[in-house]
């Protein structure tokens, strides 16, 4: 018997194994046992969790996507607009990914395409130049909005189908600290950042800080990896007793409280055009108090907000991110 398919059959009995396992399993060297693995996962035959050292390795389910009669331009749309990123934590990229939810969801993968290709063109209707407006979501929600401008990069989410390829993203970057997802990100849309700093005449950027104490945080990894040719204004989170995270917060009012009370912009320097960066909008307090203090400071005399993901609706409370 040929030493992949004994590898396939102990895997098959065991379940989950290590690279170890079976070099105890089969007696041969670490090495011959790593290449016969890389082999089987290339091959889409097994599937892999975990970092190294603990990396553990199991049989791919077979999914049906072979059996599926689907457009090619159809499969292509999917293929470059769908991620879904797994209850155990495997990103899957494209058709895998609609058809591993289309499955769990037990639905009919090519109608369900055809919808989902529909749906995702609506709420593209709203992007302009790769950007979607979000001002007149404020105009809306504040009495008084101190933003001169405001871009959406995606929506978090859209119906039916829920998280955006950048929502996914952006939340399990953000949640789990995964600094290759905040790579990703980086490479996706600082293309799109670098055009609206030339477009607006930006001279001065200043990041949202994070609320919730993290390992990694997002904003600062994100911040590093854009590593931007543009003068950085100084945005503190005050430390209070209890901290309170926006996302904790149902009430616009309370909301504004917050963000008015706890962020200061310590900056001594004045500029033309300062471009705010958030990593998602909910109710969009934080964007807009943080503006209202740079422009009563006499910071910026224009203050353009942007954020990675922003919601449809009104006051829509993005709480996960």
């Amino acid at each position: 018997m040929k030493t992949s398919q004994k590898i396939i059959e102990y895997i098959n009995k065991s379940g989950q194994v290590t690279a170890k396992d079976l070099t105890d399993f089969l007696d041969i060297s670490d090495r011959a046992v790593r290449k016969q693995l890389k082999s089987l996962y290339q091959k889409n035959i097994l599937t892999k969790i975990g970092k190294p050292p603990k990396v553990f390795y199991s049989i791919k389910k077979k999914t049906q996507d072979s059996k599926i009669d689907i457009d090619t331009k159809v499969k292509k749309f999917i293929d470059d607009n769908y991620l879904i990123i797994t209850p155990r934590g495997e990103q899957k990229i494209g058709l895998e990914g609609f058809v591993y939810w289309c499955q769990k969801n037990n639905l009919e993968v090519s109608k369900t395409a055809e919808d989902y290709i529909k749906t995702f063109n609506k709420y593209s209707q709203f992007k302009k130049e790769g950007l979607i407006n979000g001002l007149k979501k404020f105009k809306s929600t504040f009495k008084q909005v101190y933003l001169d401008k405001l871009y959406y990069i995606d929506f978090y989410s859209i119906e039916r189908f829920g998280k955006t390829k950048l929502g996914q993203m952006l939340l399990y970057g953000k949640q789990s600290g995964n600094k290759q997802l905040i790579k990703e990100i980086v490479k996706d849309i600082k293309p799109e950042i670098e055009k609206i700093i030339k477009k607006n005449h930006i001279n001065a950027v200043g990041f949202i800080p994070w609320t919730v104490k993290r390992e990694t945080q997002f904003m600062k990894e994100f911040e590093k990896g854009l590593n931007l040719n543009v003068k950085n204004i100084s945005i503190e989170k005050i430390k209070t007793e209890v901290i309170v995270p926006q996302k904790t917060l149902p009430k616009l009012n309370d909301r504004v409280e917050n963000v008015a009370n706890t962020i200061v912009v310590n900056e001594q320097g004045q500029y033309n055009n300062i471009l705010l960066i958030d990593d998602a909008v909910g109710s969009g307090a934080t964007l807009n108090e943080t503006a209202k203090q740079i422009k009563e400071k006499g910071i910026g005399k224009k203050v353009i907000g942007l954020s990675i993901t922003g919601s449809f609706k009104g006051f829509d409370v993005i709480s996960e991110v």
